[in-house]
């Protein structure tokens, strides 16, 4: 009989998160529906509802990856590349104000400045971040996250491409068709991040809270 997990969770506590993400995806959802019905001026614009609840849920995936990194001290190194990944999607999403406001291909820039210091101490420190890597590995947090990676850096690509869409509409194709596609989808891979996140801290609480107990 194999051995209970380390940092065991209850099933209703479970079920309980299982509503609240079902409720955060329709929520998101129809938040892209009224977008569409009220928002014509801005809709799937860098001013739309989809645009600014990407920007608000990556945001709060940083504050909750820098709160493990610093406050619980959970697997340091993991979190350090999960920041600078989030971090430079965050970045990567203000190109338009940035490109516009600041100077052109600042975005890149700045997400140069994230991502190369934070790969360099990553490697420094590789005979860490590999046993780090062990533990995170093998939890759900870790298999969400990369479902929200796969969808919003390759199916929302693939699945925006003009090509595509002037496939599928002929005739009737129009640039927003691909905007919506995958600007939504996008959404969908960032929220599905965000909810990796969230059961990271709750786990690293979970961690926290038995070394704790055993000092």
């Amino acid at each position: 009989m194999s051995s209970p997990p380390a940092w065991p969770i209850g099933f209703q506590t479970i079920l309980v998160r299982a509503v609240l993400y079902v409720l955060f995806i329709g929520a998101i959802t129809q938040g892209a529906y009224f977008e569409a019905l009220y928002l014509p001026s801005v809709r799937f614009s860098e001013l739309g509802f989809t645009e600014f609840t990407q920007t608000l849920v990556l945001a709060t995936c940083c504050a909750m990856l820098i709160y493990i990194r610093y406050v619980l001290k959970v697997w340091p190194t993991v979190m350090l590349l999960l920041l600078a990944f989030v971090a430079a999607s965050l970045v990567r999403e203000q190109d338009h104000f940035l490109d516009n406001y600041v100077a052109e291909n600042t975005w890149k820039v700045l997400v140069a400045l994230i991502i190369l210091p934070s790969l360099f101490w990553v490697v420094k420190q590789r005979q860490r971040f590999l046993a780090e890597f062990t533990h995170y590995s093998n939890t759900f947090a870790f298999g969400l996250f990369t479902a929200g990676v796969l969808t919003t850096y390759i199916f929302s690509r693939l699945y925006g491409r003009q090509e595509f869409w002037q496939a599928v509409l002929e005739d009737s194709y129009s640039g927003t068709f691909k905007s919506v596609a995958e600007e939504v989808v996008e959404l969908l891979g960032y929220s599905l991040i965000l909810i990796a996140t969230l059961e990271l801290l709750l786990l690293a609480r979970r961690i926290y809270k038995a070394r704790q107990t055993t000092i």
